[in-house]
């Protein structure tokens, strides 16, 4: 196998009907004497309002290859902490372990591989009384699976974006131009 410097993915899967569970992660994967090895490594500590974290499944079952997950949010709360660091941290540790499974990533390199994987996490979910914390795990698995397989993958190609570039925009752009006027 080659070595693996820096690949890059991210999805969103969406939650279902009325919750807050959308699930959005970025992923950096590369060898740990590469720049994604150096990122990691300097992530090491915390930063006010942004925790980092170990991926684990559950206590003393920390992931391989290594992963630091940190939020895309400002942590304001202990309840945004606790389901950080429970249902999306565990939902993103068996994305991981199942992508080594699946052979998404390559188990002979899983000592020599480190991720970095940004999550979001819905600020409303820390004080929604409906949280559905089965959907939040479903969000968060199922996209950190994709971001994964994207990553390793290099999805999408260059090809892909060149074609799609018209037909294809960003959400938030939606009503603001004709399709003529774009």
């Amino acid at each position: 196998m080659s070595e693996i410097w820096l690949r890059t993915g991210e999805a969103t899967v969406l939650a279902a009907d009325g919750q807050f569970t959308d699930a959005m992660p970025e992923v950096m994967i590369g060898h740990v004497r590469g720049p994604v090895g150096h990122a990691f490594a300097s992530m090491a500590g915390q930063v006010a309002g942004h925790p980092r974290m170990f991926v684990i499944r559950d206590l003393n079952q920390m992931v391989r290859p290594a992963t630091m997950m940190t939020t895309k949010m400002t942590v304001r709360s202990n309840d945004y902490v606790e389901l950080l660091g429970g249902v999306v941290q565990a939902a993103t540790g068996d994305a991981i372990v199942d992508c080594l499974s699946e052979g998404v990533l390559p188990r002979e390199a899983a000592d020599e591989l480190c991720m970095i994987i940004m999550v979001w996490l819905d600020p409303r979910c820390a004080t929604d009384a409906n949280l559905d914390q089965r959907d939040l795990y479903r969000t968060n698995y199922e996209a950190t699976k994709l971001a994964i397989s994207r990553a390793m993958k290099g999805e999408p190609t260059v090809d892909e974006l060149i074609a799609n570039r018209k037909t294809i925009s960003h959400y938030a752009l939606e009503g603001l131009f004709d399709q003529e006027g774009e």
